[in-house]
């Protein structure tokens, strides 16, 4: 593949800030970042130590730059961050303002080898059967509130929190109201760090940690190379994603590595009817020499991919203990077409699940057994894998498509698995096989 990026490029010009230790430090940061950005562009350095810090918005032109040992720790107090009118899982929404956020800036990066420590604890709901008895009493002692059903125990920051999730799961257009959103605003979650509509974007070196929500979401932005980071989240973090690529054009993921609570590098395009009105698919987008510890899914595509995806390359990346290796999931009522994916050499060992999956019926708001119109039926077509070794899996390979428009053309080619099952293919056609080997 030939990525024709656009890269970033800064003045040679240094601007210090000076930080204080147990204040706020984002006036002074942001204060610096203008001026940065209003003098021509520079770098702006944050020196080590650990600095508190309420929201930081990055400009135009402005490479932030974490020293060694610096720790950019960002309050846990969701009334430091206000809601905003912005884009989180698939749809538009109301949500807290991310702790590092840029919207319609050119010309920016976050680079070094500092940390940046979202103190997502504080945010996430956790689910009792992902803690030891130990874990879950030192949790609970903390305060906060545990809402019990029939199936498990979840602890909430609030009761209040746990009432959200119950009204928003019956009727997620509340998302749009934002006075619902302002009762609830301690509910709802931001990415840790994100970018808007942003072009020639770089993120290099850093640590991206203990998120809230999502890691690292750049939506809506071209011309990104992210080289170098380590994105961590805690098993059990709900929602922890690593990397969500959303309607992003023309990027480039090079020797990342991921350690995190849910899906780890993930593409995505928008959910039902919001993303097929944005209709932005991603695109062009080069994924190589990665490594990931922990996640549900090692490189994962959708769930919410409505505006489709296409001309994506994954190569030479590893997977070690994930639930999922390569995990590509929909449902009906998405629509979008997902289609030229090329994946090969990648190494996996210890998968808890399927070593390959396609999931048509993936989400609980699947429109299954109901009537749906020609566009909200998704479709994968055109994926080649090849060249894939995995140690040990539960599930080789499943794949169970849709009878209103099953996966097609699926290129398997030099894979060797060893697993307990081979697994079960249902709805699919056209599926070529090229010295697959299965024991």
């Amino acid at each position: 593949m030939i990525m024709n990026i656009e890269k970033t490029e800064f003045p040679d010009r240094v601007f210090d800030v000076m930080l204080q230790k147990g204040i706020d430090n984002a006036p002074a940061v942001n204060a610096v970042i203008k001026e940065c950005s209003e003098s021509g562009g520079g770098r702006v350095v944050i020196p080590a130590g650990i600095w508190y810090c309420t929201p930081i918005e990055l400009k135009s032109n402005v490479e932030l730059h974490l020293e060694r040992g610096a720790v950019l720790s960002f309050s846990d107090n969701y009334k430091d961050y206000p809601l905003i009118n912005t884009f989180y899982e698939g749809f538009f929404t109301w949500r807290c303002v991310s702790p590092v956020y840029c919207k319609d800036c050119e010309n920016v990066a976050i680079t070094g080898e500092g940390i940046i420590e979202g103190n997502g604890g504080a945010w996430r709901p956790i689910k009792n059967w992902k803690m030891t008895d130990r874990q879950w009493k030192a949790v609970i002692s903390k305060g906060g509130y545990v809402a019990e059903n029939s199936k498990e125990k979840i602890w909430w920051p609030s009761e209040l929190n746990a009432e959200a999730d119950e009204l928003f799961k019956k009727n997620a257009e509340l998302y749009k109201d934002k006075e619902t959103c302002e009762k609830y605003h301690q509910y709802l979650r931001p990415a840790l760090v994100n970018f808007t509509r942003c072009k020639r974007v770089l993120i290099e070196g850093v640590t991206i940690q203990n998120s809230p929500a999502w890691a690292l979401h750049p939506w809506l932005c071209s011309d990104i190379i992210i080289r170098d980071v380590t994105l961590r989240n805690p098993w059990y973090s709900q929602n922890g994603d690593g990397l969500d690529l959303e309607c992003c054009k023309n990027a480039i993921v090079d020797s990342c590595s991921f350690d995190v609570g849910d899906d780890a590098i993930c593409m995505k395009s928008g959910k039902n009817e919001d993303g097929r009105k944005l209709g932005v698919p991603t695109e062009n987008v080069l994924i190589k020499d990665c490594t990931v510890f922990h996640g549900h899914g090692g490189f994962v595509i959708g769930s919410e991919m409505s505006g489709g995806l296409k001309n994506v390359k994954v190569e030479d990346c590893t997977f070690i203990g994930t639930d999922v290796g390569l995990r590509f999931k929909s449902c009906l009522g998405r629509g979008g077409v997902v289609e030229n994916i090329n994946i090969s050499g990648i190494n996996m060992a210890e998968i808890a699940e399927e070593a390959i999956i396609f999931t048509m019926g993936y989400n609980m708001d699947t429109k299954e057994g109901q009537k749906v119109s020609e566009e909200e039926i998704p479709e994968f077509k055109e994926i080649h894998i090849s060249n894939v070794y995995c140690s040990y899996a539960k599930t080789a390979v499943k794949i169970s498509g849709l009878p209103e428009k099953p996966v097609h053309d699926i290129y398997l080619q030099n894979i060797d698995i060893s697993a307990d099952s081979r697994g079960e293919r249902v709805y699919c056609e056209s599926i070529f096989e090229q010295n697959v080997n299965i024991g």
